[in-house]
């Protein structure tokens, strides 16, 4: 019951601050004009969206930060600062990314090459970070056994770094619609607090997850459609490397494949798109990828696809927690 209130209170602090935050940080940013810009290549009807601030990720960025070090400071675990140290990262990496759209005018911001090299030394360097400070091993456990697969270290260093970057890319890929990357990742973050409690020594990451519950639910106040701001590359990389930062820290990488259900959905909405096209000339396999905006062209309103996704989500995080949550240790 005790880990339980701390958990509660990590999420009602990071609710707080984030919904403050909100109200200082947003007409800030539509001050500055520092508003988005739209895919020529998306629904037109998107257009209408143009010119909403955006970057304000940065609003649960810091909140979160405020939630791992009050954690620090009152239970002595650091944990939850190096995991938010490692989606800090890769926050940075989406801010440069919209603050060159931003100097562009347009949607397109640092080079393929350019993030994926970026990501991928953060991957890197989080993974040997954890390895030498006792948090990994390269044993991946079986979902829903008790059982494991060993792998060489060079393996699976190799392994962790392509899912990491994988994972933080999926969950950019969501952030399509107003408040869809936030509500499909609420019951991601419940599912690792929840195995912060069940696991050994790891209440502290599920501390940082309860806080960042509440720091999301904060921000949709002002990214439930219409939005009044969106989380841009800032919020969504930064919320990828959250989300794939903690999978790695309980040392159960394998539960992306539950928890994210709909990141997964989406990139391959992606990929199944491109090679079709290709291969057929220039036929599509949906009406338009990523995912959500297939359904969007089948006549979805934007709230359904949010309710819809987020239920899909919810059914994936409880396999996620039966698969993981009796072998947690």
């Amino acid at each position: 019951m005790e880990d339980l209130l701390k958990m509660g209170l990590c999420a009602a602090v990071g609710f707080a601050l984030t919904a403050l935050l909100g109200l200082l940080i947003i007409p800030a940013l539509r001050r500055a004009h520092v508003g988005a810009s739209i895919k020529m290549d998306g629904p037109a009807w998107h257009k209408s969206k143009e010119g909403t601030p955006t970057m304000g990720g940065v609003t649960f960025i810091l909140a979160s930060l405020a939630v791992a070090a009050a954690w620090a400071v009152w239970q002595e675990d650091f944990g939850p600062l190096a995991v938010f140290a490692f989606s800090f990262v890769f926050g940075v990496i989406g801010f440069l990314d919209d603050f060159a759209k931003l100097r562009h005018k347009e949607n397109t911001g640092l080079s393929a090459p350019a993030k994926f090299l970026l990501q991928l030394a953060a991957a890197i360097l989080f993974t040997v970070a954890l390895r030498y400070t006792g948090h990994l091993s390269p044993d991946l456990v079986i979902p829903f056994t008790t059982l494991s697969l060993h792998l060489p270290w060079p393996v699976y260093m190799v392994f962790a770094a392509l899912v990491m970057v994988g994972c933080v890319n999926a969950v950019n890929l969501t952030d399509g619609l107003d408040g869809l990357s936030s509500s499909v990742t609420l019951p991601v973050m419940v599912t690792f607090a929840a195995l912060g409690v069940s696991t050994t020594n790891k209440l502290g990451f599920g501390a940082w997850a309860a806080g960042l519950f509440g720091c999301l639910a904060g921000f949709l106040i002002y990214n439930h459609h219409p939005a009044k701001v969106f989380m841009g590359d800032t919020g969504s990389l930064f919320l990828g490397g959250a989300v794939c930062g903690l999978a790695f820290a309980y040392n159960m990488p394998l539960i992306l494949v539950f928890v994210g259900v709909i990141y997964i959905c989406e990139t391959l909405s992606d990929i199944i798109q491109v090679i079709y096209f290709k291969a057929t000339h220039g036929k599509r396999f949906f009406l338009m990828a990523p995912l959500h905006h297939h359904y969007e062209k089948k006549g979805w309103s934007e709230e359904k696809i949010v309710c819809i996704f987020t239920l899909v989500s919810c059914i994936g995080c409880i396999l996620g927690f039966l698969a993981f949550g009796s072998v947690a240790r």
